[in-house]
């Protein structure tokens, strides 16, 4: 076995876990890597949809580009209603609020009454602010 102590017997505290300044330089790292990655990837995505709808065609040694519809299903609130209901539909509506700040600031809703309605619900985020401003 070997002597971690120093010449006083204190025990050598060092290990190979990281400090929390290092965590937080390597969080920060990766998250700054993924956001660049993921920007780089919808503008590329977008002008390859672009192509791809002009008739070009795209393809590597490993992927060919396709262009595919994707079908949503989407409930009309109108209809919804009628069928099953206030309640219900109240039950599954959500309501966008930046639809409805949008339209506090356009004049069609009361933005003091919006403001009165809002609920603020505490998370925990994890956030970094940059040292230089």
């Amino acid at each position: 076995m070997t002597d971690t102590s120093d010449e006083f017997g204190a025990e050598d505290l060092t290990t190979d876990e990281p400090t929390t300044d290092e965590l937080l330089e390597r969080y920060a790292m990766l998250r700054d890597t993924i956001q660049g990655l993921e920007t780089e990837r919808e503008a590329l995505g977008a002008q390859l949809k672009s192509a791809l709808a002009e008739g070009e065609r795209a393809e590597t040694d490993l992927y060919r580009a396709v262009l595919k519809i994707s079908r949503r299903v989407e409930y009309p609130l109108d209809r919804f209603r009628e069928v099953f209901g206030d309640a219900a539909a109240l039950e599954v509506a959500t309501v966008d609020r930046k639809k409805a700040d949008a339209l506090a600031g356009a004049g069609d809703l009361d933005g003091d009454r919006l403001r009165e309605l809002g609920v603020v619900r505490e998370i925990q985020v994890l956030t970094l602010q940059p040292k230089t401003r």
